[in-house]
């Protein structure tokens, strides 16, 4: 039987793609590496554009109501605890709405809401294998060991 060999992209519809694209390139620093704002009202976005030309796409036409929850969450990753850090800082800046902050054990997770009220989490790995799901509430300024310490303690 065939398998996928991992998720290529995710799209998502948007009341408005201007501030959404604003969000996801200023912030979240994906880059733009197509758009069509006139026709199809469509952003292109990568983290790595020499390798991927895209991970998510932005396109116009949301038809839902704003309290109709269509995203469970849009995760990113990062590969440092620092950049999640640095994330945190950022999302603090600009007044981004974070919901909370845990530690799954395997990765400390950082979820907060889009401008069109989306749950993103920007997440680091910690290696640590811990069953699922689990989530200790902590503080990212805390020291790095400190953290560490605690995804650890959470192994069985």
């Amino acid at each position: 039987m065939p398998k996928v060999s991992g998720l290529g992209h995710v799209g998502i519809y948007c009341d408005d793609v201007m501030k959404q694209r604003d969000f996801y390139t200023r912030i979240m620093g994906l880059q733009i590496t197509d758009e069509d704002l006139e026709e199809r009202g469509m952003v292109f976005l990568s983290a790595h554009p020499e390798d991927e030309h895209h991970e998510f796409v932005l396109m116009k036409g949301r038809s839902a109501p704003p309290d109709v929850k269509l995203v469970q969450q849009l995760s990113f990753y990062v590969d440092s605890l620092s950049e999640l850090k640095d994330f945190y800082r950022v999302f603090k800046d600009e007044g981004v709405r974070t919901q909370r902050i845990v530690s799954h054990g395997n990765a400390f997770g950082m979820y907060a809401l889009d401008p069109e009220g989306n749950t993103i989490e920007v997440y680091y790995k910690t290696g640590f294998d811990v069953p699922q799901p689990h989530g200790e509430p902590i503080d990212l300024e805390m020291p790095d060991e400190e953290l560490l310490a605690i995804a650890k303690a959470a192994v069985p």
